[in-house]
């Protein structure tokens, strides 16, 4: 049974928005066509967070960049993105959201971010999204989404400690890349774990 799970397709983390990640909107067609396909369910992640997130660097009189401790994790400050019930936090249009299965809600604890679509990043509090695969009798996960080198490698490596079967769809991410290489490098690691990268053209030539 397999699930395609889509990583933030938010407003926020495409052109115009207040994180966009560089070439984000190049990967929609890819997500039309992986839509396309037939999958037992598709499940979308959100970044949810409320206004006063302590990942957004205005809540600490900080740059965007700086990094602190929060519920001791480490934790990268970005801008105010993807702030509950605001524009930013909507689905970026361009893809048929009707086709969505589930929706995860993730971020929504103030005090501690959520990368993965599956835990927060002290792994404390599940999204559900482990149970409802489980409910459906998902065996693989092919992830696709924003950004690379964050929400969707810590989904990928949450969702093989879980135990899927987890396949990357390369041209259907794109990575912040905050310092040099930062995307090549959560591909590596990715890939080390188990992760099995794979193409759109691939995948359609099955």
């Amino acid at each position: 049974m397999k699930a395609l799970l889509l990583v933030d397709l938010q407003n926020d983390f495409f052109p115009g928005g207040t994180l966009p990640v560089p070439e984000g909107d190049q990967i929609i067609p890819t997500i039309n066509a992986l839509l396309d396909m037939d999958w037992d369910v598709i499940v979308a992640s959100k970044d949810w967070h409320p206004a006063n997130h302590k990942s957004f660097a205005s809540e600490h009189e900080k740059d965007v960049g700086d990094i602190i401790k929060l519920q001791g994790v480490d934790q990268i400050l970005w801008p105010d993105h993807c702030v509950q019930k605001s524009k930013g936090a909507e689905f970026y249009p361009g893809w048929d959201i009707t086709l969505i299965d589930k929706i995860v809600f993730k971020g929504t604890d103030p005090l501690i971010d959520s990368y993965s679509a599956f835990f927060d990043d002290g792994h404390r509090r599940s999204t559900g999204l482990n149970e409802f695969l489980k409910e459906y009798q998902i065996t693989d996960v092919y992830c696709a989404g924003l950004a690379t080198d964050y929400c969707v490698r810590s989904t990928v490596l949450d969702a093989l400690e879980l135990g899927y079967k987890t396949f990357v769809v390369t041209d259907g991410i794109r990575g912040v890349d905050l310092s040099p290489n930062d995307s090549q490098k959560a591909l590596d690691e990715m890939n080390r774990n188990g992760a099995i990268m794979i193409t759109l053209h691939q995948l359609l030539n099955e």
